[in-house]
């Protein structure tokens, strides 16, 4: 009896640390992935902002104005391309369409807009390839599409991946086109939920030269090649084991300088952070997703802990019924 007990207590031991094992090392990569069709909307909004606008003067004209002390609103709304060669039902690839609108809650003009796909990695959240169907709209009705084989927006663009650490990590500037280091900076707490909040900066860079008309750069000329600065300071508050981003904030100002000029007209000066109903649409599904994944990270552990203490018992108790049954006890 006492030698089945023995065998017992090590079995069930060693199942718990197999178990463990295989739910956090197999089980935990292989189900923590992100959904293939999201379908969330994101509101950021701010005030006091300065943005050039286009202002209709007909039905079938516009003219630019730089209007100050504006009350902005940006939407974002992201779904998946269900359609995308990429996307199969249990793959780890994913392909995500994101659409923005910053428009002037007085008059609701467009102060800008873009559309774009990206595929990534539905653990990891960086941007993949192969990608057949990324492309980048950042004027209606002209769609740029990705090279073959480089990913179109690399780095992170969604999301930070499942388990984020405190680490600097690589996330895109949709603006300046090309990622920006996205550095840990601390931990924060949103409504309860521990977050990770990182940083970016971007100082003054030019991001294109364009033809704008002389008269809104202080020229006299009718057109007048520009160089367009852009510069940021971006937050993003980052729970941790799912990687969800659940707030940001970032304020950003853009300047068009005429050659030869160190300092230009400001066409954009202001911040823009997630609104209160995003931020609380963002933890409620933090909350619901983190109590999932602790099946998956959290419950390892403990088996672990049970598994490693039966595992011991079970080794001392064996041990113990050899020596007995070698002195004849």
């Amino acid at each position: 009896m006492r030698r089945v007990l023995s065998f017992a207590v090590l079995g069930l031991g060693v199942f718990g640390v197999a178990a463990g094992l295989f739910l956090r090392l197999y089980a935990y990569p292989a189900l923590a992935k992100v959904p293939h069709n999201p379908n969330t909307t994101a509101v950021a909004q701010g005030s006091g902002i300065t943005a050039l606008v286009y202002v209709p003067t007909d039905s079938s004209s516009s003219e630019l104005e730089i209007r100050h002390n504006m009350n902005l609103t940006s939407v974002t709304y992201v779904s998946g391309d269900m359609q995308a060669p990429e996307v199969k039902a249990n793959g780890n690839v994913t392909s995500w369409i994101e659409a923005t609108e910053v428009t002037d809650d007085r008059d609701r003009l467009t102060v800008s807009g873009s559309m774009r796909e990206v595929c990534m990695d539905r653990f990891t959240a960086e941007a993949v390839v192969p990608c057949t169907n990324q492309y980048l709209e950042a004027t209606r009705g002209k769609k740029i599409p990705g090279a073959a084989g480089q990913p179109q927006f690399p780095g992170l663009n969604f999301k930070f991946p499942f388990g984020t650490e405190k680490r600097t990590y690589p996330w895109y500037d949709l603006t300046l086109g090309r990622t920006v280091d996205a550095k840990f900076q601390g931990e924060d707490q949103i409504q309860g939920v521990p977050v990770y909040r990182f940083g970016q900066t971007v100082p003054a860079t030019v991001i294109t030269t364009q033809d704008v008309p002389g008269s809104l750069v202080g020229r006299t000329d009718a057109t007048v090649k520009a160089d367009l600065y852009y510069q940021v300071e971006r937050t993003l508050w980052i729970e941790p084991a799912t990687g969800a981003l659940v707030n940001l904030k970032q304020s950003m100002k853009q300047e068009l300088r005429a050659p030869g000029e160190s300092s230009g007209t400001v066409v954009f000066d202001g911040t823009l952070g997630l609104n209160q109903k995003t931020v609380d649409a963002n933890v409620k599904t933090v909350q619901d997703n983190k109590s999932k994944l602790w099946l998956l990270t959290g419950l390892p552990v403990y088996l672990w802990i049970v598994g490693g203490v039966l595992t011991l018992a079970g080794v001392i108790l064996v041990v113990a019924l050899a020596r007995r049954r070698s002195t004849g006890a």
